[in-house]
Order: C-alpha cells, then sequence, then structure tokens
C-alpha cells in the first residue's frame, strides 16, 4: 500500500518533461505487450506454422479412413479457440473451488442439458458429467466410481476388437491401467464368424462374477446386443457399463441400437462419428435400481460416485472450451442434417465394404452395419502393416488392426476402415466406389513389392522407396488420389 502511494505522489513531484517520458514509456510498454499478446501464429512461430499448413494439405488432399477420426465443425474450432481456455473451474457448477464462474457454470449446465437432448434422456433418470478429458479418462472414471480396486471387469478382448481401456493385458504383461488397478477377464468373438460369443460371455461372467461387464468396442462392425449383455449382468450382479465411443453419432441420429435402454452408464468420446471436439462424456443413472421381493426401492448412487472420481479423483480443472465445444455439438446432432449425414456414414461404410468384398478382400463379420469395417489382409497375402504402410504412401490413411486369431496386436493381419471423415467431406456411395479403387490398386501394388521384397517390413519400405518401378507407380496413384480428394471441402478456418 506504501509502495503505491510513493509512487502515486512521486509521478505528481516529477517535472512535467519527465512526466511526459514516462507516459511514452508506459504506453510503448503496453503497445509492446499487446503486440506480443495479439501476434499471429504465422508471425510469431513461422516454423510452427508451417508445420500446420503441412498438416491441413495433408488432410486435404488425402482419403482420411482412420474409423475414429473426424472433421469436426468451423462452431466447434471456434469453441476450442475461446477466452474459455482462460479459465480454471475445479468443481461442478455451483460448487466451484475458484471465483469468476459465473459464465463458465452457465456453459456447463447448457452442455449437460444437451448431452441428455441429444440421446433423448429423461434428467430424472439420467445424469451427465461433460469434464472428462477424453474417452480414456472417462472410462477409467467410471471404473474408479462404481468399482474397488481389484475389483472384476470384464471387456471386449483387444485382438477381438476391445479397446486398451476395457482391461487389456498379455501372458506376459498387464498393458492397461485398468488391468493394473482392476483385474479382468476378456470375453472374445467366435473365431469363424467373427461375431461375440454371448453364450461363452455367460458361462465366464458366472464364474469370474465381475462386478461391471463393458459392452463396448474398438473395432467391430455389428451392432451389439444390449439386451442380451443386460441379462448376462443381471444374472451375475454386474453393472452393465457401456461405451459406445465410436458409435455415439449414430446413436444420436438413430440409425444404430441405443445402450441406453440397458445400460447403467454409459460413456462416449466426442470427436469420433460425433463430430465434435476431443473429450469424453459419461452419463449415469439415477432413481430406482431394483425393488426387493419386499417391495423396498434400492437407489442408483452413481452420480456422486462418478463425480467424485473424475474429481478430485482423476482430474483437475476441466477444459471449458472444449466443454463449450461439446454443447454446441450436441446441438448439432438435433438437426435434420446431422442425421442425413449419420445414414449416409452406414451407407457409405456398406459401399466400401461391398466393394472390398467383390475384389475378392475377406471382411471379418461378412459385412458391416456401423461406421467401420475390418479387412483380413492374409486374404491378399499381406500383413496389416504392410497394408497400412503403403495405403499411407498413396495418401489414405487408415491404421493396422488384430483380426479374430491373431496372436499379437504388435503383428495384426488386417487394417480397420471407417466413413465418418469421408462423409464429413461429402463423398457419397459413387465416391466410395473410386476409394474401393484406389485401395485395391494399393494393395496389388503391396503385393508385388511384398514378392519382391520378402516378409520383412523393413525391406519393404526400403523396396517401396528404392525401386523405381515401385516408387514411380507409389507416385502415379498419390498424384491421382490427390487431384481426386482435393475435389471435396475440408472444414475449418479459411487461412489453414
Amino acid at each position: 500500500m506504501f509502495s503505491r502511494v510513493y509512487r502515486t505522489c512521486n509521478h505528481l513531484l516529477m517535472p512535467k518533461r519527465s512526466v511526459a517520458l514516462h507516459s511514452r514509456k508506459m504506453s510503448n510498454n503496453i503497445d509492446n505487450i499487446a503486440k506480443v499478446l495479439n501476434a499471429n501464429l504465422q508471425d510469431s512461430d513461422p516454423e510452427l506454422w508451417d508445420l500446420i499448413k503441412k498438416e491441413k494439405h495433408r488432410q486435404r488432399v488425402g482419403l482420411e479412413l482412420i474409423a475414429s477420426e473426424n472433421f469436426t465443425t468451423f462452431s466447434v474450432l471456434q469453441c476450442l479457440g475461446s477466452c474459455l481456455h482462460n479459465k480454471y473451474s475445479e468443481g461442478l457448477p455451483g460448487q466451484r473451488y475458484y471465483g469468476g464462474n459465473e459464465y463458465i457454470d452457465q456453459i456447463e449446465i447448457l452442455a449437460q442439458k444437451r448431452a441428455l437432448e441429444a440421446y433423448n434422456l429423461d434428467s430424472e433418470k439420467w445424469g451427465v458429467n461433460v469434464q472428462p478429458y477424453s474417452g480414456s479418462p472417462a472410462n477409467f472414471a467410471v471404473y474408479t466410481g462404481i468399482t474397488e480396486p481389484h475389483g472384476r471387469i470384464m471387456g471386449l478382448d483387444l485382438p477381438d476388437g476391445g479397446h486398451l481401456t476395457h482391461g487389456f493385458f498379455t501372458p506376459s504383461k498387464k498393458i492397461s491401467a485398468t488391468s493394473l488397478f482392476f483385474e479382468s477377464m476378456p470375453y472374445k468373438v467366435d473365431p469363424a464368424t467373427g461375431l461375440i460369443d454371448y453364450d461363452q460371455l455367460l458361462i465366464s461372467a458366472r464364474l469370474f462374477k465381475p462386478r461391471v461387464i463393458i459392452a463396448g468396442v474398438s473395432c467391430y462392425s455389428r451392432p451389439l446386443d444390449y439386451k442380451r449383455f443386460r441379462e448376462i449382468c443381471d444374472e451375475v450382479g454386474a453393472y452393465l457399463f457401456s461405451d459406445m465411443a465410436h458409435i455415439s453419432g449414430l446413436v444420436a441420429a438413430g440409425v444404430t441400437p441405443s445402450p441406453f435402454e440397458y445400460s447403467d452408464v454409459v460413456s462416449t468420446t466426442t470427436h469420433k462419428s460425433l463430430r465434435g471436439p476431443r473429450a469424453g462424456v459419461i452419463f449415469f443413472r439415477k432413481g430406482v435400481r431394483s425393488v426387493t421381493p419386499k417391495g423396498e426401492k434400492i437407489l442408483y448412487d452413481l452420480e456422486n460416485r462418478i463425480n467424485q472420481a473424475v474429481f478430485p479423483g482423476l482430474q483437475g480443472g476441466p477444459h471449458n472450451h472444449a466443454i463449450a465445444a461439446i454443447a454446441t455439438c450436441m446441438k448439432q446432432t438435433k438437426t435434420p442434417e446431422f442425421v442425413a449425414y449419420a445414414k449416409q456414414i452406414v451407407a457409405n461404410a456398406k459401399r466400401l465394404s461391398d466393394g472390398l468384398q467383390d475384389k475378392g478382400y475377406k471382411v471379418v463379420t461378412g459385412g458391416t452395419e456401423v461406421h467401420m469395417l475390418l479387412v483380413d489382409l492374409r486374404s491378399a497375402k499381406l500383413s496389416g502393416a504392410k497394408g497400412e504402410f503403403i495405403l499411407e504412401e498413396i495418401n489414405i490413411a487408415c491404421n493396422k488392426n488384430t483380426v479374430p486369431g491373431d496372436k499379437s496386436a504388435l503383428n495384426p493381419s488386417g487394417i480397420r476402415l471407417g466413413t465418418p471423415a469421408l462423409t464429413t467431406r461429402g463423398l457419397v456411395e459413387e465416391d466410395i466406389d473410386k476409394v474401393v479403387d484406389f485401395i485395391d490398386r494399393g494393395l496389388k501394388l503391396a503385393r508385388e513389392i511384398s514378392a519382391k521384397s520378402g516378409p520383412k517390413l523393413v525391406d519393404f519400405k526400403k523396396a517401396a522407396h528404392e525401386v523405381e518401378e515401385f516408387a514411380k507407380s507409389i507416385a502415379n496413384l498419390r498424384d491421382e488420389i490427390e487431384e481426386f480428394s482435393g475435389k471435396f471441402p475440408l472444414p475449418g478456418y479459411p487461412d489453414l
């Protein structure tokens, strides 16, 4: 206080010339601060700006077939780059540990409201937490909230199409944190059909007696039988936790079965088929869970347990810019345009699956009813790694993936393909036919290279780059794809 008064008095006692000089210095200092704080990225960090431009160009001229990726809307990007990024807001609306959250509270409440509306949920029967940073933290918060340490969980095995966070481990190592902190047992698909073996799941659940059974996938092309999951959970006294991360946009649009009718808890990411930000959401049941033979009502107690698992259990301050982006992406799901987009995703995936099968490739389960498909490249005498590599070389992005019967996730036999991103850019069935042709030509070229290089991936990559005939074929096919892909719009900032 004294120093502040001293500076003020000293300023008043300055000669006029000194006061003018001091004022100019203050003005220059403020101008310099403003210049630094408001500098465009292209001016302040041209090296990074150039890399971002290159990535935008890659997305524009390539074909994005990674099933978990999408191009989000401009309004979502505006939220992510807004002043909301500046604010700390630990806690829930109305119960914050920081001041200045009047508008943050309103934004989070709006995101909660719209998330429930997106899936036609009654707020008396369902609650929602929109604070998880992404899908993996959301899933871990669910386990933390409803499963004691070393409690038992069951999820689809990762080599069979499950996700790391559903409890994956190998005979020699626990891979996911969910297998480190909880006791997990996988269930499997029938190796002949590629479909989940629900009968065997029931047998295993009777023996294992899990606290939670997870109905969720990372690579599975058929709808899940949530009713059957519910029946199994009821028999063994388990919670049914559905991870709908991949299909949440399709669920919101009503083009695939919803997990909400049968589930106790549902989690999702918001960036896949939902086309929102990179974030996670948890829905949980409220009200009556069961009634005893004497008529006593047993209530759900999930709300506090899951909310407290998210914060303060596992996270600090929520990402308010992402929560705002969740709010606007959930609003978009209620539009006719979104429903049409979701229907087109499925139509494109089916066309892609049928087209590849017509060309002789094996698609696991014989087709798809959702947004993705799994191609078994053993039918083409290729590994998943070689397929992924050659497609990336010609500007088609996908990922190698295990298929039923694979022994190692590090050396898988398939590739996973998905259509949300291409559908967002406006591709329809006739365009997918062209994509099928590009993929087929790429994989046939891979087979030629493999025949010359031998089985090792390192030799395969070397031959693709160094054998002139192969390098030229790759370049020509890449040019064709770039010309084709460049015709379709890409949402986002116009100067990027």
